[in-house]
């Protein structure tokens, strides 16, 4: 069985068509996977400083009610929240009455940078609340 060289000429030329076809849908596709991937990244550090900055409120509120020591609460909502820059932190709190429920809130300025999306930067804010005394 031989081949007539004119098809086999052709059978090259389309394959190289085809590769060439294959390099401009990647050009195409790069960047919107280049997109999702960071996109992906940047949620995820997102998500985990907003489990952090909850779980601290709720340490600080814990100090706070069982002390009635509004610093204190602060100081260990600060230290639980360590992945964090603690200069960035801004928290208030109630009073503390015996029986009556009292809170903590914090705020956290959260900055991104998805390559191609843009930077910006969101607030994340926690609140917890606990009985004071126990």
């Amino acid at each position: 069985m031989s081949m007539n060289p004119s098809t086999a000429a052709s059978r090259r030329v389309q394959g190289a068509d085809d590769r060439g076809a294959a390099l401009v849908e990647m050009a195409l596709l790069l960047p919107i996977l280049v997109l999702l991937l960071f996109g992906i990244f940047e949620f995820g550090r997102a998500y985990n400083a907003k489990i952090t900055l909850t779980h601290a409120t709720r340490e600080g509120v814990r100090v706070l009610s069982l002390t009635g020591d509004a610093d204190a609460a602060a100081d260990r909502l600060l230290a639980a929240s360590s992945p964090l820059d603690p200069a960035l932190i801004s928290i208030s709190s109630t009073e503390c009455v015996t029986g009556e429920p009292t809170s903590i809130s914090a705020s956290y300025p959260f900055s991104y940078n998805i390559p191609l999306f843009g930077a910006a930067t969101i607030s994340m804010d926690s609140t917890a609340v606990m009985r004071c005394g126990g």
